[in-house]
């Protein structure tokens, strides 16, 4: 078993940011994994900047912020499958019904989705979505699906959402999710 203080040195990990209100926790989460030694890789959905300023994730993360797929870089590859190749762990975190939806059925209309095509990494994925959103017979299929094919979900905590409604949806505590990553590590 490794070292806790040394399990994600030197790991490359993506993390992609949807739109949701608990987007602005990715920067808690950029801070925690970057002190544990991780090299972390904001990736926003439009969404995500609605709520968050990249120039925030940016500076926690000391990498840059990437969020248009069509603003990939002067290299000769395409910069998602850069990144996608580069990664030990793609997390999402938080997660809207849409990018799991996105996900589960193979769509690529944006950066994030692309990646999670092009990446042979691991997936994990930390859901955050109004309770009903939740429970909808659509996004648990799609959950479904995605952990047939190997993805690893956080489960969402029950509390007051956003929306103001009481129940499941709630983004994961920042603990949860960096100790998720540090024990998937683990297991390696």
């Amino acid at each position: 078993m490794k070292d806790k203080a040394t399990i994600l040195k030197g790991r490359t990990i993506l993390l992609g940011v949807t739109g949701s209100i608990a987007a602005y926790k990715a920067a808690d989460i950029i801070s925690r994994l970057t002190e544990l030694g991780a090299d972390v890789f904001p990736i926003m959905t439009a969404g995500a900047c609605n709520f968050v300023q990249p120039l925030t994730l940016q500076t926690l993360s000391r990498n840059p912020v990437y969020s248009d797929l069509w603003k990939e870089g002067e290299a000769w590859q395409p910069g998602h499958i850069d990144l996608a190749d580069r990664a030990d762990l793609l997390l999402v975190a938080p997660a809207t019904a849409h990018c799991i939806a996105q996900f589960a059925h193979g769509f690529a209309p944006d950066l994030l989705a692309s990646i999670h095509l092009a990446t042979p990494a691991p997936v994990m994925i930390a859901p955050a979505m109004n309770g009903k959103m939740l429970k909808h017979p659509a996004t648990e299929a799609n959950m479904k699906t995605l952990i047939e094919r190997g993805c690893y979900f956080i489960e969402p905590d029950t509390g007051t959402l956003a929306c103001g409604y009481d129940g499941p949806g709630k983004l994961a505590t920042v603990e949860t999710i960096v100790s998720s990553v540090e024990d998937f590590f683990k297991t390696e």
